[in-house]
């Protein structure tokens, strides 16, 4: 069964749609159960701190997939990419008050696009 916050998220996503001119696009999916999530950065350098400053996503897949890429915008905007890069799976699936075990993995592809995002960002500007 699904939590009353994993349903929120799936009913009402947060942050949904793309953002022009990212500063990074991280692109994640599983073959096996068709699910694909596309994560898009913008930065913004702060003095010392790189800021994700927007954060949108395009996900195909089920309930446990569109509210993990929500819930991972939600957890991220506003953050350093320092603090962004330590967001775990755990953590995604604890702040939707928990996931069904078969659909643990959404909350994989949900972090995992966050980081290849970051990457993706990093390689454009190093």
């Amino acid at each position: 069964m699904y939590s009353k916050k994993v349903l929120a998220h799936f009913m009402r996503p947060h942050n949904q749609g793309v953002i022009k001119n990212p500063s990074g696009v991280g692109i994640e999916g599983n073959p096996v159960c068709g699910d694909l999530m596309k994560i898009y950065i913008k930065i913004k350098k702060n003095k010392k701190e790189e800021i994700i400053e927007d954060i949108k996503f395009e996900t195909l897949g089920c309930a446990s997939a569109i509210a993990t890429s929500s819930m991972i915008t939600d957890l991220t905007k506003g953050k350093t990419i320092k603090e962004a890069e330590k967001i775990t799976r755990d953590d995604v699936a604890e702040a939707l008050e928990g996931l069904p075990p078969a659909k643990m993995h959404c909350s994989n592809l949900a972090s995992d696009a966050l980081k290849k995002a970051i990457k993706n960002y990093r390689k454009k500007t190093n």
